[in-house]
């Protein structure tokens, strides 16, 4: 479980448009967020003085609230300079993890229609204090029985603040003692867990699930990338629990857990019978990558 940590203390919020204390940082009882979680958001981490893959979280941001039909969508500039102006103010280049919330503003009067929203979207950048958030000796996952959602029902795609179907997954990890929970598709193929992608390693090639049901995160797609450029045999494929058992080793993905080790699922062990660790060689390429690229702070 995550911990408080008490640099968080007398953090400023971006709302809207301007920074507020931690404890003033509120929005209105009728903006969407409250009214149907109606709002879109991105997870992104900040490395030695950098913003990584901010041009790729601002994109993503942008095409959910492009789906969710969003009016007046703040521009691209205004966003990058909220980001800045709150790490600024909070002194934060390194260690820190940025909640990127736009919600569709602010209704005239309660209701599900957006035609009462007449104000705008409402930009949040939350900057915390936070180093990866899962045990270096890795962690241990259940099968959750809540399936992912499906394109038929909500378009993963969509990087929403509607996450009760993940939720509900968590709970049910929670009350089985375990750090996250494996979500599978309707069809009962492993899709992701509720925070992250996931991984396999099997007879040296690297496996991760279609993302049908699931989010393609940017993690996830440097992890391809990082592939590619190590020359590792690589494939997206329907995958079963089964695999994922017998897997030398298993590995999620994401801005706030980076690439973390699986050592357990469903009580199964992940033993690696090969020699040499894979995912190491990964991880390895990946903080490199966190070293070397990202956009640079201007203060």
């Amino acid at each position: 479980m995550q911990q408080y940590d008490s640099r968080n203390k007398d953090i400023k919020v971006f709302i809207g448009d301007g920074l507020y204390p931690r404890n003033e940082a509120k929005i209105s009882v009728f903006d969407s967020l409250v009214q149907g979680g109606d709002g879109v958001w991105e997870g992104i981490r900040v490395y030695d003085g950098k913003i990584f893959c901010l041009n790729e979280h601002i994109n993503r941001l942008m095409a959910s609230a492009k789906t969710m039909m969003f009016e007046n969508i703040p521009t691209r500039t205004f966003i990058e300079n909220a980001i800045f102006q709150t790490l600024e103010s909070n002194n934060q280049k390194d260690e820190t993890h940025i909640r990127l919330t736009l919600s569709r503003g602010k209704k005239t009067t309660s209701g599900m229609d957006p035609r009462l929203n007449q104000f705008g979207c409402n930009l949040i950048v939350l900057a915390e204090w936070k180093p990866p958030i899962y045990p270096d000796e890795g962690i241990r996952l259940v099968t959750s029985s809540i399936r992912r959602n499906s394109p038929q029902n909500l378009d993963s795609k969509i990087h929403h603040n509607n996450l009760i179907n993940n939720i509900l997954a968590k709970i049910e990890g929670n009350l089985r003692s375990a750090d996250d929970a494996i979500m599978l598709d309707n069809y009962g193929f492993v899709s992701e867990t509720n925070a992250t992608n996931i991984f396999m390693i099997k007879d040296e090639v690297v496996y991760t699930p279609f993302a049908d049901a699931c989010l393609p995160g940017i993690t996830r797609a440097n992890v391809i990338r990082i592939c590619n450029e190590l020359q590792l045999n690589f494939q997206e494929c329907n995958m079963s629990l089964s695999e994922f058992y017998n897997a030398d080793e298993v590995f999620t993905t994401g801005s706030m857990g980076e690439l973390t080790n699986v050592y357990e699922i469903d009580g199964r062990k992940i033993e690696n019978c090969k020699s040499a660790s894979i995912l190491e060689r990964i991880q390895t390429k990946y903080k490199a990558i966190t070293k070397e690229e990202g956009e640079r702070l201007p203060f």
